[in-house]
């Protein structure tokens, strides 16, 4: 039986679209309405939803609001890829154990939003990019994979950051392969 993967991204999506081109999505949620990942899911035929929190009473609601959707399209891997929120306790008790996350850090260095810049501009010689399991922290649930990215004397952030983006492209299909048993 195939399992049903959603993916949830804030903004451009490349993430999605490479597991989108490797994988059945079954869903993409944003929770911006103007995210580009919603252009992209549309160009590949991934139905899309998105909702913000500001719609919704609380997080507790919004978040309900997710499980319901979630729970609708019978989902068995969320992955996250770029997705801006912390997750809270509603959507975690519903599919804890069933959702990941990648971060453009190697955990535990450098969590939070600005994984690569903090990493540049602490003068790090390598950084990396990390899969884990989402649990109540910000990027601090089990590591399910990392990949270490060199920091190269002629890099600039920019090309220090697209070559983290590459090792995430290779990295999050693999890992989603394993944990699909499809490895």
């Amino acid at each position: 039986m195939t399992k049903k993967i959603a993916v949830f991204a804030s903004g451009n999506g490349s993430n999605f679209q490479v597991l989108a081109k490797q994988f059945p999505i079954a869903l993409l949620f944003s929770d911006k309405k103007s995210a580009y990942a919603l252009e992209r899911a549309e160009k590949l035929g991934v139905p899309s939803y998105s909702f913000e929190l500001r719609d919704f009473a609380d997080k507790g609601a919004y978040e309900q609001a997710l499980v319901e959707l979630l729970d609708q399209h019978q989902i068995d891997l969320v992955c996250l890829a770029g997705y801006m929120k912390i997750v809270g306790p509603t959507l975690l008790s519903a599919y804890e154990g069933r959702m990941i996350n990648i971060h453009p850090a190697y955990l535990p260095e450098f969590p939070g939003a600005h994984g690569i810049e903090d990493a540049w501009h602490a003068g790090v010689v390598q950084s990396g990019v990390t899969v884990h399991w989402v649990d109540s922290g910000v990027d601090t649930g089990q590591i399910i994979k990392q990949v270490r990215v060199q920091r190269l004397p002629e890099d600039t952030l920019e090309t220090f950051e697209a070559r983290i983006h590459q090792a995430e492209y290779e990295l999050y299909p693999q890992v989603v392969r394993e944990l699909l048993g499809e490895d």
